[in-house]
């Protein structure tokens, strides 16, 4: 049967094949496999029946564990059941998989193959994950690219039914997985055809079922587990013949020439490359260009791995070949070699070959392999003494293991037109291009590639998309660097001199969305771009979407305008044809948020097709002499030291050049803080400007803006003379430092991220945004105010707003997304209490946004303290936290008892003794002690006396070496709702009921927002989100109730945009608890899709809140000792009217009233119901803890 051709990625792919041989599918959410998921989740949703004629039934899970527990479950019951997972994910599931394994359970577990974190958090691909599963007893079957997972998962379902050995089916994380290429999509009737029926009703008769009751699963002994154990091995060994078998039948329907390992090159090749993933897509394409040239060369594609048959390897290498290397995509740290390496020389060895054979570690973290890695490969076999171990695609300048990599000719097919796109992430720019290359995949004869390159930033950060299409197949699994057309849809990337436009061949297009007249074009172009323009006839074009989105309404969102102006000028398709096609895909993409969005969109690519204008390159740009170098950045010499050298090239996109010698300071992942600082990203095309006469000085601007953007400040009369002469500055009006002190509020233009929300909480409209480029002397301005001028103690509190922004913030212009509520609180806890504060962060979007490498935003007050940040991993953070707590504590304990040790020493001096005893007497107090640690730290290093021996000098002295651990800490464990609802809650709540001291934030998003939107238990009732597409039909679980069941843990839910003040009061009264504590911040997000944007993030919370979708209120158990009510309700009674409205102000629950209009309203009911009991209860609450005083 011929087969259809669609545009899709590799996970799409996957999740097409698998919904055909699946009936249950127990998932979580973890990237990059969650689309495979949500795929499944939504078809389901829209009732697809697969090829037994019924609908997936899908289980999202807590956790990765959870879900391979549920597979086993529902496989044990005869069900056929699938997952979807990667890196830590997969690792959580190994358990289960050996009990899967062991009980000849028939599934497959779907893998994008990504990098298991160790010195640093990596969510991109590599293999290390897939290779920590080779002993579980899962049969591992790879493949290339997206067709290969499209035409080969079938395999591994119908290889797993039959041959009752599970399988993993894996390809490469976000290479494969997020590829998008026009492929040819089985039909389920073939697959339905290529089903071993019978064998599917031999597996139903085998499962457990009270009819036929038996026992799975026992205990044995030593005298026969062992035994026991090896009596599945003709299993293991008939599994290659069955994969063969379906193959064969694959090969028989589409005339592929699948086998276990496939040849590649030519038939007497000499060197030989070895390999399995999306790597070997790249050796093809070098292989074609050597073997023309004459050399022999060739490829084994390795893709069943596990079993291994080496006979089967052996017959695809050619009897010509005499030097082989074989590359694997991870590393094993002490071994011979990685496992594929060891595969194939144990292989060998057997079969008595002597064919040299060497091994080369690449593409770890996603890092990219072009064809000069592989052409690296085959000049290295053609040395007489290869390197017998070796690295690709970097420069190791320690231990010497890299090839050289030299430029390398264009291997990509005839006749392939390659563009790249530069973007900010959350401008539409990706979204876009997906849409584009669909419409040009699905309606034109071309054949497309779409790759998406991401830095660490969530929204606001750079994202680079590659696009491929032509009339010939495409494989090319690399980065673009020589490219047709070039975009740049953000201007900042020009003044900061990303190295864009040497991408464009000589004579294409390079595409600038600026403002800039030419006369500042001219200006703002860097000489080394300039001199490429005219020197390769590159055509140079600039379209002012920044404000024509604005006039459209469209705020910030260029995409669709810039997406016509590139049909526009790559004349794909007839014009016309173009935007009608363009129109069709922004109304299913859109249609979700309103019709309004989806005018917008169409008007915005009818104007988008003609607003572009062609600039006449000066002559003289060919001769344009470099601007002076900038002058090294001042600051700490550890910090500058890492910006300059790490952080800088990091942040032009460059990384891929920095050696390994350059993170041998940083071999273990410690980075240090304050770089954000020093970014100056620039991406905002609108900031505040601040107007004196209309401010009232309340401070609440500062108070939520998420990138500590804005901030007050008072300044002596001298400071104001000396400032920069673009300040504005005020009188104070009231309170402090009134008569004393003149007040400015000073703007980052170059740091904002112009989100807006400053603007809407501003009581007076003293803030107005304007052009970024109309603020740049405020710039200035800021670097004053934050460096030059001194604290004004006086002027600080935490228990007021005002106060406590005149605090210095310690996390700062951070990646997160414009408007991110998670960031306002973050901010805000530093400002309590940061200059001691421990930090134990669950992966997740705080984790992205506040630890990027060599670019923290957390950093340190004048003193050089800070928060101590760190990141386990996602679901033991909790433990984690506690980890360091005892840690800390541990030490500390053990400086208490030498002091009172050194209190009872009868000689020692009486005012060393008073200075020890104040630090005893405050030891449990976090701000009492810090005063008292600094005055007992001076009274001891003025007592101790150098060489002398005595008990008291001796004790003195061993505490003073231990002096950074006398202080009271604060220890704060961030994270999600994910985490703490979901993953880490078993951890959560252990830690909690420890009734240690520590502090608990949950940046409660309601969804998990790092992985794509996917729904937890903190998801409300109707929410539309990935893994419940026909909106959640459960209620939100009750965090904050099951911590107060304990009595002893402190717990309070906070919506800042609401009350700030009683945010403020909830996070000081938390962190002076003497025991657990627990706080929940509503936060809204950019999954939550808020009319206006998340401008308005501040202004939905306060809505929240008054309709009863959210409540505030404190548990403070210390007031039972008062004698008052420990429970305080800090909302008010919800308004009658408001709460529908909310739910349709967001389009995670208006978007439901599209698709499923009558579940919908059920569903918004239901909710609405809910809010109503839910404060009726808090009442009851309030009235039953004042009954216990």
């Amino acid at each position: 049967m011929a087969r259809k051709m669609k545009s899709m990625d590799g996970n799409t792919a996957a999740a097409h094949v698998s919904y055909a041989f699946t009936e249950v599918a127990g998932i979580y959410p973890i990237t990059p496999s969650s689309p495979m998921a949500d795929n499944v989740d939504q078809w389901a949703a829209a009732g697809r029946k697969n090829i037994f004629g019924t609908t997936v039934k899908v289980v999202e899970m807590e956790s990765e564990a959870g879900a391979s527990g549920t597979v086993h479950g529902s496989l044990a019951a005869g069900a056929l059941t699938t997952t979807y997972t990667a890196s830590q994910g997969l690792l959580l599931m190994i358990p289960n998989m050996y009990k899967i394994a062991g009980e000849l359970l028939p599934c497959v577990f779907h893998v994008s193959a990504r990098t298991v974190a160790s010195h640093a958090l990596n969510i991109f691909g590599d293999h290390s994950d897939v290779m920590a599963c080779r002993q579980t007893g899962f049969a591992m079957l790879c493949e290339t690219n997206p067709q290969e997972v499209m035409d080969l998962s079938a395999v591994a379902h119908c290889a797993a039914i039959e041959g009752r050995v599970p399988f993993i089916n894996f390809f490469d994380g976000f290479r494969t997985s997020h590829e998008i290429q026009k492929i040819a999509v089985w039909d389920y009737d073939d697959l339905a055809d290529m089903c071993d029926m019978k064998a599917v009703e031999e597996f139903r008769a085998r499962a457990l079922n009270p009819e036929h009751p038996v026992m799975r699963g026992s205990h044995e002994n030593g005298d026969i587990f062992f035994q026991h154990r090896e009596a599945s091995n003709v299993y293991y060994e008939a599994v290659p013949e069955i994969v063969e078998k379906y193959m064969g039948k694959v090969n028989e329907k589409l005339g592929t020439d699948y086998k276990l390992f496939n040849y590649y090159g030519a038939p007497d090749a000499e060197r030989v490359i070895i390999a399995m993933g999306s790597i070997c897509d790249v050796a093809e394409e070098v292989i074609d260009y050597l073997t023309a040239q004459g050399e022999k060369v060739g490829l084994v594609k390795v893709r069943l791995y596990r079993p291994f048959r080496a006979d089967k390897l052996l017959e695809a290498i050619p009897e010509t070949a005499k030097k082989i290397a074989v590359l694997d995509r991870t590393k094993e740290p002490g071994s011979q070699g990685e496992p594929l390496y060891q595969d194939v020389v144990f292989a060998l060895a057997n079969a008595g070959k002597s064919v040299f054979t060497c091994g080369g570690r690449y593409g770890l973290g996603s890092k990219d392999t072009p064809p000069s890695s592989v052409f690296a490969v085959y000049e290295e076999l053609a040395k007489d003494e290869p390197k017998k171990q070796f690295t690709l695609g970097i420069v190791d300048d320690v231990t010497n293991l890299s090839l050289a990599e030299h430029a390398s000719p264009n291997t990509a097919a005839e006749g392939t037109i390659e563009c790249k796109f530069w973007g900010l992430g959350g401008d539409g720019t990706v979204g876009a291009n997906k849409n584009s290359i669909k419409i040009i995949g699905d309606n034109t004869d071309n054949y497309v590639q779409a790759y998406f390159q991401y830095d660490s930033k969530k929204t606001g950060g750079v994202t680079v998309s590659h696009l491929r299409f032509g009339a010939k197949p495409i494989k090319s699994p690399y980065y673009i660097n020589k490219a047709d057309f070039v975009a740049c849809h953000n201007p900042s990337y020009v003044v900061k001199g990303y190295k864009m436009v040497n991408d464009v061949k000589p004579g294409g297009v390079f595409l600038i969305n600026c403002q800039w007249t030419p006369e500042e074009l001219n200006e703002y172009m860097p000489a080394e771009a300039k001199r490429y323009i005219a020197k390769n006839n590159i055509q140079l074009y600039t379209i002012n979407a920044i404000d024509l989105a604005i006039k459209i309404g469209m705020g910030k969102r260029t995409n669709t305008i810039l997406q016509s102006a590139f049909f526009s000028l790559a004349k794909v398709m007839p014009e016309e044809t173009a935007i009608q096609l363009m129109k069709d895909a922004a109304t299913h993409s859109y249609l979700k948020k309103g019709q309004d969005i989806v005018d917008m969109n169409h008007k915005a690519i009818e104007l988008g097709a003609t607003a572009y204008e062609k600039i006449d390159v000066p002559a003289d740009w060919a001769d344009a002499v470099d601007a002076a170098p900038a002058e090294a950045p001042e600051g700490r010499e550890k910090t500058v030291k890492m910006v300059t050298n790490l952080m800088e090239p990091i942040d032009r996109m460059d990384g891929d050049s920095l050696p390994v010698s350059a993170f041998t300071d940083y071999v273990d992942g410690t980075y240090e803080h304050g770089a954000a600082a020093y970014e100056k990203r620039g991406t905002a095309v609108t900031v505040p400007t601040w107007d004196a006469e209309k401010c009232v000085q309340c401070n609440q601007c500062a108070y939520v803006c998420p990138h500590a953007t804005i901030r007050p400040f008072a300044l002596t009369a001298e400071e104001v003379a000396a400032a920069p002469a673009a300040i504005k500055t005020a009188p104070i009006k009231v309170g402090a430092g009134k008569g004393v002190y003149s007040f400015t509020m000073s703007v980052s233009p170059l740091d904002c991220m112009g989100c807006g929300v400053c603007i809407g909480v501003c009581p007076t409209k003293a803030l107005t945004m304007v052009p970024q480029h109309e603020e740049a002397a405020q710039a200035e301005v800021f670097d004053y105010t934050v460096n030059k001028v001194s604290r004004k103690p006086e002027m600080e509190d935490i228990k007021t707003v005002k106060g406590s922004q005149f605090k210095q913030p310690l996390l700062e212009f951070s990646g997160s997304c414009a408007g991110c509520a998670e960031t306002s609180y973050a901010r805000l806890i530093t400002q309590v209490c940061g200059d001691r504060m421990y930090i134990s962060n669950a992966t997740g979007c705080s984790s992205i946004w506040g630890g990027p490498a060599a670019t923290s935003p957390y950093t340190v007050n004048k003193d050089g303290r800070g928060p101590a940040w760190a990141n386990s991993l996602f679901e033991d953070n909790a433990e984690h936290g506690l980890g360091m707590y005892h840690g800390q504590k541990a030490l500390r304990e053990n400086l208490k008892a030498k002091t009172e040790a050194l209190i009872a020493v009868p000689y020692a001096q009486q005012a060393l003794k008073d200075a020890a005893q104040k630090w005893l007497d405050t030891y449990a107090d976090g701000v009492a002690n810090q005063a008292a640690t600094e005055a007992y730290i001076a009274a001891l290093e003025s007592n101790v006396e150098p060489n002398c021996d005595c008990e008291a000098c001796t004790l003195a002295s061993d505490i003073l070496a231990k002096k950074d651990y006398l202080s009271k800490k604060s220890v704060w464990i961030f994270g999600g709702d994910g985490w703490a609802y979901d993953i880490g809650f078993g951890g959560l709540d252990h830690v909690l009921a420890s009734g240690e001291d520590v502090n608990v934030m949950v940046f409660d998003t309601e969804v998990y927002s790092n992985t794509g939107g996917q729904a937890s238990k903190a998801t409300n009732i109707g929410a539309v989100a990935q893994f419940a597409a026909a909106g959640k039909a459960i209620q939100k679980k009750s965090l904050a109730e099951i911590a107060m069941s304990y009595g002893y843990i402190y717990v309070a839910q906070v919506a800042m945009g609401a009350n700030p003040q009683q945010t403020l009061k909830a996070i000081a009264e938390a962190e002076a608890y003497p025991g657990p504590s627990l706080v929940i911040g509503y936060a809204p997000c950019e999954m939550h899709s808020i009319k206006g944007g998340m401008k308005n993030c501040q202004s939905e919370m306060k809505k929240a809140v008054e309709c009863g979708y959210w409540n505030m209120f404190r548990f403070n158990p210390s007031l039972k000792a008062e004698g008052k009510n420990p429970f305080i309700i800090d909302s008010k009674e919800p308004k009658e009217d408001g709460y529908q409205a909310f739910l349709m102000g967001e389009a995670r629950f208006s978007a439901l009233t599209r698709s499923f209009p009558e579940r919908a309203k059920e569903l918004f009911a239901k909710s609405e119901d809910k809010a109503a009991l839910r404060y009726k209860h808090l009442l009851n609450l309030q009235e039953m803890y004042g009954k216990d005083i």
